[in-house]
């Protein structure tokens, strides 16, 4: 009985954590985009990246990241999430850093779920690349359910 009853107790506060978590990211994106000796910080692309299409790629990772959270609180689908990416991938300079950050992901357990969704944006930017229809908001499989 005891497990139970703290079993959303422990939800709760896994998502208060989630929050937090997410709130502390986008506050030091922020002073990054802001502080170009801060962005400097977060400099770790395999190329020379100007500072200006830098703060770009924080803003795209901060819309991302921000995507991701909605998921992980419940507040977005998975099936949802994926709709919201494909409309990211519209985005030229989002699709750039996506590109620019491939070796970052690298490094994420395969059996991680921020993993199984690089996957799923990877395969969803190379099914828009293949696509040879005008109506992008039908390319690419929506996922049947919200396990990744």
């Amino acid at each position: 009985m005891s497990h139970s009853l703290a079993a959303p107790s422990t939800r709760h506060h896994k998502k208060a954590a989630l929050r937090e978590q997410h709130r502390l990211h986008l506050t030091l994106l922020c002073k990054a985009m802001d502080d170009p000796a801060l962005a400097a910080v977060l400099d770790t692309y395999e190329t020379e990246i100007p500072l200006d299409k830098r703060r770009q790629f924080l803003f795209a990772n901060a819309l991302y990241i921000n995507a991701l959270h909605f998921h992980r609180i419940g507040a977005m689908s998975l099936a949802e999430l994926h709709g919201h990416l494909r409309v990211m991938c519209q985005n030229d300079v989002f699709r750039e850093y996506w590109a620019a950050t491939r070796h970052h992901r690298k490094s994420l357990p395969a059996v991680s779920e921020e993993f199984e969704l690089g996957r799923m944006m990877d395969e969803l930017i190379q099914e828009l690349a293949d696509s040879d229809t005008e109506q992008w908001w039908v390319v690419g499989s929506p996922p049947a359910d919200d396990v990744p």
